[in-house]
């Protein structure tokens, strides 16, 4: 059977997520009446000190509620070169909300607040775009799994107080930045306006995120999310699930940060410009193919042949995630595979 390295997206539930799925009680979401969507929206807003939470589909769609609220049309939010937002959204804030956007490049996408508030020019005028918004995504997906500093993250803060911008935080994978920084939840959450969390990466839930932030800031996301076709009627069951991935698959993700450090160890090994094992602080592998004649979708389609699946996210760029359908025998068999792959 393959091994697939691809995403932590591809995870499937276990029977004891099945069992708290079926046996969820439901109600009509759009018309506020599904008690497990209900107390999953609340858990999760109490968790980072927020007012309220909205369950969305995709995050994606969280992150484009959040965005949209805080960024007017023809007003700009800036971000990382490479943050999700900006790459592998399809352009849905230009598309959906005419929002601009300018970026910052950061080397694993690590930030540094001078960055981000260097390039900011909010109150710009008549004849300038605005900035109002800055986001920043931790983990950083296509920076490797990035945790962003905490100090970095309240020094952005007290710099866009200064200057009258607000903070989103992509936080698609907060749960493993977390458990590898042993930062809270609530400390997070106290830097930004709004935030958006996935509940179908390292947790293993089979879909959904949340966007979290004030009261009236949901209830206007829930009129757009509707408006975007996003209003859903008994997904207590979906939401069920994510009440067991918070209960019992947050701590254990430091075994897929632990799986993905051992297989960049051995990779840099190999070569050293493969990846520098230090960068590997959570469950993403980037592999830098720049020095080996093959390409990345070479690379990847070789590495399927011999039963491992892994993503070509760029000409020379290939990622491998862990995950909680990725254990200890798979690890080791995956770094086999990748060796034999690397010296064809």
């Amino acid at each position: 059977m393959a091994i697939d390295l691809r995403s932590d997206t591809v995870t499937k539930p276990s029977q004891a997520m099945r069992d708290a799925i079926a046996s969820a009680p439901v109600g009509d979401d759009v018309y506020g009446d599904d008690p497990t969507v209900n107390s999953l929206e609340e858990r999760v807003a109490a968790m980072f000190g927020k007012e309220a939470a909205l369950f969305c589909p995709t995050g994606s769609l969280a992150n484009q509620l959040a965005i949209r609220s805080l960024v007017g049309a023809g007003e700009e939010l800036i971000a990382e070169t490479n943050s999700h937002i900006v790459r592998a959204e399809l352009g849905a804030a230009a598309v959906f909300s005419g929002i601009t956007t300018r970026t910052w490049p950061a080397k694993n996408g690590l930030l540094k607040a001078s960055d981000a508030l260097e390039i900011a020019r909010p109150n710009s005028g008549p004849y300038l775009v605005s900035t109002t918004a800055i986001a920043v995504e931790n983990t950083h997906n296509f920076g490797g799994g990035t945790v962003q500093p905490i100090s970095e993250i309240a020094a952005l803060r007290k710099g866009a107080d200064e200057i009258g911008v607000a903070l989103h935080l992509d936080g698609a994978r907060l749960w493993n930045a977390h458990v590898a920084s042993g930062v809270s939840f609530a400390e997070y959450g106290k830097y930004f306006n709004t935030i958006s969390v996935c509940l179908s990466k390292g947790l293993g839930a089979p879909v959904g995120s949340l966007v979290l932030g004030s009261k009236e800031m949901i209830a206007s996301s829930r009129v757009w999310r509707k408006r975007y076709g996003g209003g859903m009627r008994q997904i207590g069951l979906l939401a069920a699930a994510g009440h067991y991935a918070l209960d019992h698959n947050i701590d254990r993700l430091a075994q897929d940060h632990v799986r993905a450090k051992k297989i960049a160890v051995a990779l840099a090994a190999i070569d050293s410009s493969l990846i520098d094992p230090a960068t590997v602080e959570t469950n993403i592998v980037g592999l830098d193919l720049a020095k080996f004649a093959f390409s990345a979708a070479d690379f990847a389609a070789k590495c399927k042949e011999n039963g491992l699946w892994i993503s070509a996210l760029g000409p020379k760029y290939a990622r491998l995630v862990t995950h909680l359908d990725f254990d200890d025998a798979q690890t080791d068999e995956s770094i086999e595979i990748l060796k034999r792959c690397l010296k064809a």
